[in-house]
């Protein structure tokens, strides 16, 4: 199989928000089930959800990072199939924009989960400062009438980066790398994490070698 790999660094320009539930059985039943390319087999649920640190955060509605330990210290990170999220989210979005690579690529839900790969299973944020939080306010209409209440999560600072490699294979109608890189620019305009449409989590990238 012919695969092209591509390591970037993502900056962000905007503070990232956790999305993992601090409620380890709502994790385990619904997060790490429903999440975009999660994995289902019990040990890596499991996996994730000792990621959680519950302890370390008081406040159980509260969306968080899980955390891994990096030269003896706990640092949080995303998983690969967030970014494969992204991905998804993002040729979605493209698909119905003129002129765009994204717009030509048909079926882009399987050639994402069949040809597009991130070789690193957790991904560490760095610069990430001291971790922080963000409350704002939800409106929703029910059955009820509107109905108010406050999101809460962590999150890490602008100026924060991760680093982590694509593994494209080749495809046959398309130049597929090409596309993820036009994602990845699209990172500007609508990022990683919670609050999305706020601008939150927005980043720049760059390739770079070992």
């Amino acid at each position: 199989m012919k695969t092209s790999e591509l390591k970037v660094r993502l900056t962000f320009f905007e503070e990232v928000l956790g999305t993992a539930s601090n409620n380890p059985e709502i994790h385990d039943e619904f997060i790490a089930s429903k999440a975009p390319d999660s994995p289902t087999k019990n040990e890596q649920r499991k996996e994730e959800i000792e990621a959680l640190g519950v302890g370390e955060v008081v406040e159980k509605s509260m969306t968080i990072f899980p955390r891994m330990v990096v030269d003896g210290n706990s640092v949080p990170f995303v998983y690969d199939y967030q970014i494969k999220g992204f991905f998804k989210d993002s040729c979605k979005s493209l698909r119905g924009v003129i002129d765009t690579l994204s717009s030509k690529l048909t079926a882009y839900q399987k050639e994402i989960d069949g040809k597009v790969f991130i070789k690193e299973r957790k991904i560490p944020f760095q610069n990430f400062g001291r971790v922080g939080e963000c409350q704002r306010p939800l409106r929703g209409q029910t059955a009820q009438g509107e109905r108010n209440a406050l999101a809460h999560s962590e999150t890490v600072q602008e100026g924060s980066f991760i680093e982590f490699t694509i593994m494209v294979l080749e495809a046959k109608k398309c130049d597929l790398l090409e596309i993820v890189k036009e994602w990845l620019d699209y990172g500007r305009l609508r990022g990683l994490g919670q609050w999305r449409n706020s601008g939150k989590g927005r980043f720049t990238w760059e390739e770079i070698t070992e």
